[in-house]
């Protein structure tokens, strides 16, 4: 009896845990929506970008208390947040 529950407690122990932070769930919408949401909402705006390839953008978006998302823009109108957190600090591209 003793080693099924420690059988148990094994097999348990390495099953991934559920995440409990906000981008557990990924958040995807039209792009119209998310610049909405990010702007109007959560007054944030885009402070870099870059391309990812041919079908997708890469943003990020900050607010003034420094708190960031970062979205990917697909071509065919739909973003997604892929991640988010605090304390960015925005610095000026090499030369």
């Amino acid at each position: 009896m003793t080693f099924r529950i420690a059988l148990a407690l094994v097999c348990l122990a390495s099953l991934p845990a559920q995440a409990t932070t906000p981008i557990a769930e990924v958040l995807c919408a039209p792009r119209a929506d998310m610049v909405l949401r990010l702007s109007v909402q959560n007054g944030a705006q885009v402070t870099a970008m870059g391309i990812r390839d041919a079908e997708a953008v890469m943003e990020v978006w900050a607010d003034d208390q420094g708190r960031w998302t970062m979205v990917q823009s697909y071509a065919n109108g739909q973003a997604c947040i892929v991640a988010m957190g605090t304390d960015w600090i925005g610095a000026e591209p090499p030369a």
